[in-house]
């Protein structure tokens, strides 16, 4: 059957992002969470670090306090040592993903084992819902060679990191990151140039895709609009992604997870549903108890 317009997803909003400092004094490029795009329920902050200059990122992000949601870091060149309070720790390297949930809370910091060279990834916060913003944390770490890596020609490349996509003859790839709340998709796509490819998403999800290098176009080659390097395009209006690469190529991350929609009550690390929740949470951080 042949796909109609209606069937095809959109841009909706084209986001550019701003230059932040965080942490220690990281430069980065924050896109969610911005004025621009305070949020995208379940989405509270999408960031992108990536510098060749170790002044940018050595200071890392020292101790540092977390509630009621989870924190995403996916590496793209580098090397990040994480540890918390509880005695966690992990090593991030090139390719890998760790997805935290901080639940009820805890104090962890993320500090570059490197001193010389690029330092590349992205950090996203997906919300939890209300239900589970008290839950013990846990983590979910999976090195590069545990992504599933799916080619479905010899011009494109996918690393299925949450979520599914169906693969070749039907059959289903899975990433390894599970959360049910939310029901996440999130894949790293990387297109040669001139190369077209198109997934499905899940229906009544926010979504987003994000371009690292190179240009796209999203939706069909009569009414699609580009995306460049370092440019967010929020997604809707249909229910297949369809992309098509520029002359140089493209690499992009899409994101898209189920809406929560319930209210949001959050101060810099700390995100709760009411007031009184948020307030519960200084206090119990200044005394101890996380």
């Amino acid at each position: 059957m042949a796909m109609t317009t209606s069937d095809t997803v959109q841009v909706l909003r084209r986001v550019q992002g701003m230059p932040v400092s965080d942490g220690a004094g990281v430069r980065l490029r924050r896109v969610i969470g911005s004025p621009e795009l305070p949020d995208l329920d379940p989405f509270l902050l999408f960031d992108e670090f990536g510098t060749d200059r170790p002044e940018d990122y050595l200071a890392g992000f020292p101790d540092h306090p977390h509630r009621g949601f989870e924190t995403v870091t996916y590496m793209l060149d580098g090397r990040m040592r994480h540890r918390d309070n509880h005695g966690n720790q992990g090593l991030l390297t090139p390719g890998a993903v760790q997805w935290m949930t901080a639940g009820r809370g805890l104090i962890h910091s993320e500090m570059p084992e490197q001193e010389e060279g690029r330092m590349r990834g992205f950090q996203l916060w997906i919300n939890l819902p209300a239900q589970q913003k008290m839950t013990e944390p846990r983590y979910q770490e999976f090195a590069r060679e545990r992504i599933p890596v799916f080619r479905p020609s010899d011009a494109v490349t996918v690393k299925v990191i949450s979520g599914e996509i169906s693969g070749i003859d039907g059959a289903t790839i899975r990433g390894p990151i599970e959360q049910p709340a939310t029901a996440p998709l999130y894949v790293d796509i990387d297109l040669a140039p001139s190369a077209d490819w198109s997934l499905p998403l899940p229906s009544g999800h926010s979504a987003f895709a994000y371009v690292c290098d190179g240009d796209v176009r999203v939706g069909e080659s009569d009414r699609g609009q580009s995306l460049r390097a370092h440019e967010l395009g929020v997604l809707g209006g249909g229910e297949r992604l369809v992309l098509s690469s520029g002359a140089s190529g493209a690499r992009l991350v899409v994101v898209a997870g189920r809406p929560l929609r319930e209210p949001v009550a959050r101060h810099g690390p700390f995100v709760m549903n009411t007031r009184e929740e948020l307030m519960q949470a200084f206090v119990d951080y200044r005394e101890g108890r996380f």
